[in-house]
This record gives C-alpha cells, sequence and structure tokens, in this order.
C-alpha cells in the first residue's frame, strides 16, 4: 500500500507535467466548428480560430471522417471567386487568424459520412515553428448548419 506522502508526492509530480503540457501547446485554437452535410454530400468546410504564441505555420490537417482534407484560400480574382489548396498558413505571433467562410478554412473532401448537425468531428491539427519542430493538437469540431457557429449567429439575432 503507497503511504500518503508518496501518493501526494505522485499525484503533485502528474499534475505538474499535465500544466507542462499545456504550456507547450504553442497554438491555442477555440471556435471550431464544421459545416453540416446531407446525404451524399462529398464535401464540406472546417472553420475555426487559430493564436501562437510564437510565429509558427499549420502545414497539416488530418481527420478519419475525409479522405482528403486541405487548408484552402478563397479570394477574389477580378470579379470572379476563386478557390485553392495552400501548402500551410502563417499564424504570427499573438495575432488571431481566423479560417471562415470566404477565406482561410479546411476543406474535407470525399467525406466517408454524412455529418449532420450535432455530430463531433475529430481534427488533427499540424502546425510547425521557426525550427521546423511539429506539434499536433488534436480537436472535435461540431457540426452545424448555416454558415456560422452557433453563438456567433445566436449573438446576431439579437438587436442592439
Amino acid at each position: 500500500m503507497m503511504n500518503k506522502s508518496l501518493r501526494a508526492t505522485l499525484i503533485a509530480a502528474s499534475l505538474s507535467l499535465l500544466g507542462a503540457a499545456q504550456a507547450w501547446a504553442q497554438v491555442e485554437v477555440s471556435q471550431a466548428w464544421v459545416r453540416a452535410t446531407v446525404a451524399n454530400q462529398k464535401a464540406t468546410g472546417a472553420f475555426l480560430q487559430l493564436k501562437a504564441k510564437s510565429d509558427s505555420r499549420l502545414v497539416e490537417v488530418r481527420s478519419s471522417v475525409a479522405g482528403i482534407v486541405e487548408v484552402h484560400e478563397m479570394k477574389m480574382e477580378g470579379s470572379t471567386m476563386k478557390m485553392r489548396a495552400v501548402d500551410g498558413l502563417d499564424l504570427p505571433a499573438g495575432k488571431n487568424v481566423e479560417l471562415k467562410p470566404g477565406g482561410y478554412h479546411i476543406m474535407l473532401m470525399d467525406l466517408k459520412k454524412a455529418l449532420p448537425a450535432g455530430e463531433q468531428v475529430d481534427l488533427s491539427l499540424v502546425f510547425e515553428n521557426r525550427d521546423k519542430k511539429r506539434e499536433t493538437v488534436d480537436i472535435k469540431a461540431q457540426a452545424q448548419a448555416g454558415t456560422k457557429p452557433a453563438a456567433a449567429a445566436g449573438h446576431d439575432a439579437h438587436k442592439h
């Protein structure tokens, strides 16, 4: 049987390691959501906000629900909106970078199943810092109908 002092030391050490792991994460991910799909739809977008502690780059995204996952950019070229895959997305230190409809976003293609509203979608985001050291952050993003996350959509409905 473990004595109380040893148990307290092990718990303190475990909590310390947990804090160190969280502190090591160089990119904060928030407001992640995926546009819900209907049966037989083969692609959708994922959207989120990123904030890096130091200059970093989003270099890869993976998900078990899609055969192909890419970071895309949408922008106007003349009078035409164009969408294209990019090899990465720069994340300047301390600045919020929003992946949103009509801008940078994550494309989930060759979907393996429909993603109805409420479904939790796993995303693995791979970041690279200036020293080429990589970090993977695994998140869950909720599938939602519409073009804005539920919280934002609800807020926009209010009159101020």
